[in-house]
């Protein structure tokens, strides 16, 4: 990738938002930061995109505050001159029991997790048609989009939702040069599974094939992939990045010792 190129990443402060950013800097793109609770994460990771010689904006997106808080994209595209690639990162998530869950926090999730990447994708679509010379859009979802998780119910409708609209909008945008694509993590060590910056190589897990969790920096190495020119004639897939574990569905459903999966 040439300088000049430019990615906004939402959900950057911290976990695969961050090591995105670094490795889009690293690649030649100047990036757009967002945070929504940790301003002094979303800073550190702008200086490590300088300090990778990029150029880094930052801006707060609260997406619970829809459809306004969208506008974020225009405001990090407009203060970098032009827009190349979104990757929509910024997630959140529940544990809790189907029958326990209340309609507000099913909201907060659906708006998080769906509508909020709907919105920010459009914004970033009509922004890369207007400029002209297509562009990618990453969708961050998990391995949630293809299988279930008990107490997860809000948080799987959402990522499930949100691969499918990952392959309507790379039907409808492929005409504009804008490839579409979801990355689908499994366990990755992050603030959000309490495991930030651990050795991944030091955690033992016997139901995943590669026997560990997954670094950020390696969802990150296949999201580049995707946003660049190597992945432009991809669109429309979704790339696990989850050690084996989707694959282990019936081996692992007959290897369960009792029934303490029935509780989140």
């Amino acid at each position: 990738m040439g300088r000049g190129r430019v990615a906004v990443v939402t959900g950057s402060d911290s976990g695969i938002g961050r090591a995105t950013a670094v490795r889009l800097a690293r690649d030649g793109m100047d990036v757009g930061i967002t945070w929504h609770t940790d301003r002094d994460g979303a800073e550190e990771t702008a200086a490590a995109v300088r300090e990778a010689g990029a150029r880094a904006e930052v801006r707060h997106l609260d997406l619970t505050r829809l459809p306004e808080a969208a506008g974020v994209v225009d405001e990090l595209a407009d203060a970098l001159g032009r827009l190349d690639v979104l990757v929509n990162n910024a997630g959140t998530g529940t544990s809790t029991p189907f029958l326990d869950i209340g309609h507000a926090t099913v909201r907060q999730v659906l708006d998080v997790d769906l509508v909020g990447p709907f919105l920010c994708s459009q914004r970033a679509a009509r922004r890369m048609i207007g400029q002209g010379g297509g562009g990618a859009i990453v969708n961050v979802t998990s391995v949630h989009e293809h299988q279930p998780r008990v107490g997860a119910a809000p948080y799987c409708a959402a990522k499930g939702g949100l691969g499918l609209l990952t392959q309507v909008m790379a039907l409808e945008l492929a005409e504009h040069g804008i490839r579409v694509n979801a990355v689908a993590p499994g366990e990755i060590a992050t603030p959000m599974t309490g495991r930030q910056d651990a050795d991944v190589h030091a955690a033992e897990r016997p139901g995943v094939p590669l026997r560990r969790p997954g670094d950020a920096r390696e969802v990150a190495s296949v999201i580049a992939f995707l946003a660049g020119a190597d992945a432009g004639y991809v669109t429309g897939a979704s790339w696990a990045v989850d050690g084996g574990m989707l694959r282990m569905g019936p081996q692992a459903g007959s290897h369960l010792p009792d029934d303490s999966w029935r509780r989140p």
